[in-house]
């Protein structure tokens, strides 16, 4: 069983209005004598994909009260509400001083919006820059983000699979012609090659996060190209939903995918019965349980573009923030450094098993090979940003939701989709002319 199961995605999240700031589910830690009057709140989340982060969470509140004498008052927020709990409690000034964020748009709305406190100048930039919140976390010049643990997307296969089909399981394919042939023997070997669950939308986005991204020079193509400054109608642009196509026609993805959710699909390569699967690091550990730890190979999505961030793997993370309504800003970048301290950093790794985002975290402490690989390779080797985390909220419903939806069930081929994502960025464009500056502005600091 995956540690986690969203009702919704994350991207409807940033649909919906808030109702009011929940109160359930409050744990606040206390000691006999306050912090000089100081009590924070921090809203968190992670539990669902970490399990044992609530744990390292409040020792470290604990720890750090015990130093500064401040009270840390925590709350665990449901996956549904992450975004929208917190953005209804900064209109109404009742925000966190602290907020767990999600990379790109995510957060970046937040920054629009005036909610977020804009970390340099509050903590030293190479602090920042250590704990690698990618580029996708900095808008005019400034970070909003410290990184916190990886939420890398890639690609998995089973070993035992690759051999059976006469495979080499230690060497993936690394192009698309050798995923093309890796595909046709293991479907010869009477194997599924390629299993996923497209019925709730993530696989797609997944999907389009590595396969787009084959084609761009840097993340701020994608965003030009969801502003119109970049035509979907080129054949580059939507060369990933013909390969799509090109995988689905052969018969090398499970037949059912259309009608099974991410996670149930995810788990189709748990329990082996497919030989490949995109995944997200902070479940890789769940599935390897499952499957076998010896049977799991991690790989970067075969290459078929030319851009330069083809071939790549793709660094993604959580994120914490401090909020613009916080009275209490010194304090709470003195938390946000507090819980990079090495010791800290250490136990994160030794109590969830997810993998530290700091850039001296000691990989040897990692005695697992595949999580040993996901630090060295999709969190400290030669990567790109997650661009699917830049796409607004209209593309991802009815653009490229409904485009990879389409071409499977054979109401779509590449191009059809390509037209259907321009006319769709179209739409956007008349519906949300004030974005279009804050987004031309972003793509400035998106360039490589």
């Amino acid at each position: 069983m995956t540690t986690l199961r969203r009702a919704i995605t994350r991207r409807e999240f940033l649909k919906m209005t808030g109702t009011g700031v929940a109160a359930a589910s409050m744990s606040t830690l206390l000691s006999a004598c306050g912090g000089g009057g100081q009590t924070l709140r921090f809203w968190w989340w992670g539990e669902q994909e970490a399990p044992g982060l609530e744990g390292w969470i409040n020792e470290t509140v604990g720890l750090f009260q015990e130093e500064n004498g401040s009270i840390i008052e925590t709350h665990l927020q449901d996956t549904t509400t992450v975004i929208s709990e917190f953005q209804t409690a900064a209109a109404a000034g009742e925000a966190p001083d602290l907020q767990f964020l999600w990379n790109g748009i995510y957060h970046m709305e937040s920054v629009w919006l005036g909610y977020l406190q804009p970390l340099d100048g509050l903590i030293p930039a190479a602090e920042i820059a250590a704990t690698n919140p990618t580029v996708l976390s900095r808008f005019e010049g400034q970070n909003y983000r410290m990184g916190w643990y990886s939420a890398a997307p890639l690609y998995v296969y089973n070993k035992e699979m690759f051999s059976s089909a006469g495979l080499n399981a230690d060497t993936p394919p690394a192009t698309w012609d050798e995923l093309l042939e890796a595909c046709d023997r293991l479907k010869t070997a009477g194997l599924t090659p390629i299993v996923g669950g497209l019925k709730d939308g993530p696989w797609g986005e997944w999907y389009m996060g590595h396969g787009l991204g084959q084609n761009l020079d840097s993340p701020a193509d994608a965003l030009n190209l969801f502003i119109g400054n970049l035509d979907w109608r080129e054949p580059r642009y939507h060369e990933h939903w013909t390969r799509l196509k090109e995988l689905w026609d052969a018969g090398f993805i499970n037949d059912d995918i259309n009608s099974i959710d991410l996670y149930p699909g995810i788990d189709l390569f748990g329990t082996g019965h497919g030989a490949m699967t995109a995944i997200v690091a902070p479940i890789l550990n769940s599935q390897a349980d499952m499957l076998g730890r010896e049977k799991v190979g991690l790989m970067t999505f075969p290459v078929f573009g030319t851009g330069q961030m083809a071939g790549k793997p793709i660094s993604d993370c959580q994120g914490i923030g401090i909020s613009a309504g916080t009275q209490f800003v010194d304090t709470c970048a003195e938390f946000l450094r507090f819980i990079h301290q090495p010791e800290r950093v250490q136990a994160l790794w030794e109590q969830t098993k997810a993998v530290p985002m700091d850039a001296d975290f000691d990989v040897n402490l990692i005695d697992d090979p595949l999580l040993r690989q996901l630090r060295t390779e999709w969190v400290a080797g030669d990567t790109v940003p997650y661009i699917s985390n830049l796409m607004p909220v209209l593309f991802w419903t009815d653009a490229m939701f409904v485009n990879s939806q389409k071409i499977i069930s054979g109401e779509f081929d590449g191009e059809q989709a390509g037209q259907n994502a321009y006319e769709v960025t179209q739409r956007w464009l008349e519906q949300n002319p004030d974005l279009v500056e804050k987004y031309s502005t972003w793509a400035a600091d998106l360039t490589l």
